[in-house]
């Protein structure tokens, strides 16, 4: 069974995960860190279930990257979602009526889906500047044209070994609300995309900051799911707030279903085709592939990070629901 979501509770009673054969193999995109519940399920119904955030980050699986590929079509969405709130054109215009000046872009997080923000607001004209935590991301930055925003902050330890963003001390997220907040105050449109996996989003924008914006400007925050880099977020709404438009939108690859489609099933169908041998399931057990993306089997959940959940968790319906979770996971290139 290919499914995109993670299972869920049936409208009229019962659950997804009980219509599933027993001892049946599951893949799609389970959470398994948001909601380990789930995998408590599935190892119950000895579902063998492989969750497609846990990929690793390594070549061969370049194919495979289901995240990857979803982030890049957000990426691009979301600069089109700040054009169309924006009350002003991106690029610039010399008329006969005089000169237009473009518009200001600043992209926080330079993962995936914010170099294709970058990339996008580029192509629309906008001068764009971009933020992130790892150094190692400037000459990405450059090379699509815009300008990388150094901050005086220590962030020597802000990746990890799998090229994912790091969870930081609260006092490094003030300090960096502060100096980043000159930054937002200078830009018509702020697009944010910070996430660290298996955490709440990290704030980034606090109320001082997007009061002090221009009015009309407007914040995109792609971590609105996870509790949003912007202290005004609301999870799948456009509000306003000091005359400031402030968008939280959910599931972008949605808006582009030929494409988001077209790329999922080749993302699925590379990674099945590494488990499958002669028709049949073929587990490899000392692949980093199946050990890494393996969430429950034969009974048991396998994955340490989705049973260190659990064991923290109390109550049967521990990731029942999806609490915020902070980070975006990113590659080195989009």
């Amino acid at each position: 069974m290919v499914k995109v979501q993670p299972p869920r509770a049936l409208e009229h009673g019962g659950h997804e995960i009980d219509l599933l054969r027993e001892g049946a193999a599951l893949v799609g995109l389970l959470r398994p860190l948001d909601m380990p519940g789930v995998a408590r399920q599935l190892a119950a119904r000895r579902i063998t279930a492989f969750a497609l955030e846990l990929i690793p980050r390594i070549t061969r699986a370049q194919s495979m990257d289901v995240l990857s590929s979803m982030a890049t079509i957000a990426g691009y969405h979301a600069v089109l979602l700040a054009a169309q709130a924006l009350p002003k054109i991106f690029p610039m215009l010399v008329t006969a009526a005089g000169t237009i000046s473009p518009a200001r872009v600043l992209v926080v997080g330079a993962g995936v889906a914010g170099l294709q923000a970058i990339a996008t607001a580029r192509r629309l004209g906008a001068v764009v500047e971009a933020y992130d935590t790892r150094p190692a991301v400037k000459e990405q930055v450059q090379s699509l044209g815009a300008r990388f925003v150094e901050l005086a902050l220590e962030t020597g330890d802000a990746e990890d070994s799998g090229g994912y963003a790091k969870a930081q001390s609260e006092d490094f997220y003030a300090r960096q609300r502060a100096l980043l907040g000159e930054r937002v105050r200078a830009a018509d449109v702020v697009v944010t995309t910070a996430q660290v996996p298996g955490q709440r989003a990290p704030l980034l924008i606090d109320e001082a900051t997007v009061e002090g914006m221009r009015p009309g400007s407007v914040i995109v925050d792609l971590a609105a799911e996870q509790g949003g880099n912007c202290a005004l977020t609301q999870v799948g709404r456009d509000v306003l707030a000091h005359g400031v438009q402030i968008r939280g939108p959910l599931n972008l690859p949605s808006a582009h279903p030929a494409h988001a489609s077209q790329l999922f099933g080749r993302n699925v169908a590379t990674f099945i085709l590494q488990l499958v041998k002669e028709g049949k399931l073929a587990l490899d057990f000392d692949d980093e592939l199946v050990r890494a993306s393996l969430l429950t089997h034969d009974g048991k959940v396998v994955h340490e990070g989705t049973r260190a959940r659990l064991e923290m968790s109390t109550g049967s319906d521990a990731g029942a629901s999806c609490p915020p979770v902070r980070g975006e996971t990113r590659r080195s290139s989009p």
